[in-house]
């Protein structure tokens, strides 16, 4: 094995006719006839979300990637992504901030860091998710191995997310695998001003689904990839707190109020909706107005 990154971690190798091998990958055009990977492939099993976008991203497009990605790991949503500096890395780290589960996918044989700086957050993903490759362990990076590598962060997901990406660009590549394996493919809207977004409006006026906020995101996900896992097998009390949660969230985008109205609008007790409202606002869903009030972001 080529890096000490992965030392001590778990290494596995699939080919197509392998019960472990992930159907959706299969059944995807062209999918590899291998997979080298480190860490744990069950993870491979649930089709997730994949977050692409540009590696010299923006202030909006890495926001984007962690609030989406955030959220959909949360859920129970598995986050797949290529491990590229800017977009794909932030969709990574928020992913492993909330404890969920994501996959990188890279251009070089699973046991390579690359980038180069990549080690502990690749480490990170495995000790959690999986680093995997369809190149054998120590091939270096190329050039044509990063645009072949992009079919497969399609055909390991359910529904790929575009940010910020500009034309042509290997983003671009990406979404014309996830059509051509029969993905949803959603993007977040950009500036009409800024180049970081002729990709993502390009996708949006050829048809793609855009995603503005995380009830369309989980609306979307839903449609495609069945309930979020941390909500169907959660217990009871974490179901119910959810609903809540999405009550509050749903009443403050459709009419923006102060935490005692809601309360007395919706019949739930003022230090619950406070308490709650806190975290809407941290985790990035809502915002406070100057008037008092809280609504959409």
């Amino acid at each position: 094995m080529a890096d000490g990154w992965s030392h001590g971690l778990e290494y596995f190798e699939v080919g197509a006719d392998d019960p472990e091998y992930p159907a959706h990958l299969r059944e995807s055009p062209d999918p590899p006839p291998r997979l080298y990977g480190v860490g744990d492939v069950a993870t491979l099993r649930m089709p997730g979300l994949a977050v692409v976008g540009a590696r010299k991203a923006t202030p909006y497009g890495l926001s984007g990637a962690r609030r989406f990605a955030g959220w959909a790991a949360q859920a129970g949503y598995p986050i797949v992504s290529g491990a590229a500096r800017g977009c794909d890395q932030a969709a990574h780290r928020s992913a492993l901030d909330v404890g969920g589960t994501t996959v990188a996918v890279l251009g070089c044989g699973a046991d390579i860091a690359y980038p180069s700086d990549a080690q502990a957050l690749l480490r990170a993903i495995a000790a959690s998710g999986c680093v995997v490759s369809e190149l054998p362990w120590g091939h270096p990076p190329a050039k044509w191995t990063f645009r072949a590598r992009n079919r497969i962060i399609a055909g390991l997901a359910g529904a790929l997310l575009v940010l910020e990406a500009n034309v042509p660009s290997g983003t671009f590549v990406t979404a014309d695998n996830a059509l051509a394996a029969g993905r949803e493919v959603l993007v977040v809207p950009g500036s009409i001003l800024a180049p970081e977004c002729r990709g993502p409006n390009r996708l949006l006026r050829q048809g793609a689904t855009p995603i503005t906020d995380v009830s369309e995101l989980a609306q979307e996900l839903r449609a495609c990839l069945g309930e979020p896992c941390n909500l169907a097998s959660g217990s009871g009390t974490d179901v119910e707190a959810r609903a809540t949660r999405d009550r509050i969230l749903s009443a403050l985008r459709t009419d923006p109020a102060r935490p005692d109205d809601l309360a007395r609008i919706l019949e739930l007790d003022i230090v619950d909706v406070a308490r709650r409202i806190g975290a809407l606002e941290a985790g990035g869903m809502i915002a406070k107005y100057p008037n008092g009030r809280y609504g959409p972001c």
